[in-house]
């Protein structure tokens, strides 16, 4: 770790918050895909374009997160019974309408940016300027997309 400049032992804490937003990203991405596909409406076209828009943003951090982690010299966690076993979400049904599609992603969100939280403040304590730095970027643009959804959820009630 020495051209990192980081003690390895500090960053394992790290590490370990950052398996779990991977996995949770991962969750997060199968339920936007299962959104996806089974959206049905009047909202049909919003919500599949949104979801899919969504979805491609979730695959994208989901690789630069196991890529951060491969950066702090660990291995990233790869196994779906692995994300099972330590994300902070929960599958969602495919029967859901529009609203509660919508309603479990803002719920997610919170869930998501708690965690985002715990791997900064593990980063600051092994002075890892360098994931703060990415997961502070994910923080402001998921409580964005959170509002949009948010005002959208507005027109229903």
């Amino acid at each position: 770790m020495s051209y990192l400049s980081l003690d390895k032992d500090k960053t394992q804490k790290t590490v370990e918050q950052l398996n779990i937003l991977l996995a949770d990203y991962h969750m997060y991405y199968q339920k936007l895909r299962n959104f996806h596909w089974n959206i049905e409406g009047t909202n049909f076209f919003d919500l599949h374009e949104k979801f899919e828009e969504m979805y491609d943003d979730a695959k994208e951090k989901i690789d630069e997160i196991a890529e951060r982690i491969l950066t702090l010299q660990h291995s990233p966690k790869s196994n779906l019974t692995d994300y099972l076993n330590i994300t902070n979400l929960e599958e969602s049904k495919n029967d859901l309408n529009d609203s509660a599609m919508v309603d479990t992603l803002l719920s997610d969100h919170g869930k998501i940016i708690s965690q985002m939280r715990k791997v900064v403040e593990t980063a600051d304590e092994a002075n890892d300027e360098g994931t703060i730095d990415l997961t502070g970027a994910y923080i402001r643009e998921l409580e964005k997309t959170s509002w949009m959804l948010d005002v959208w959820t507005k027109k229903l009630r």
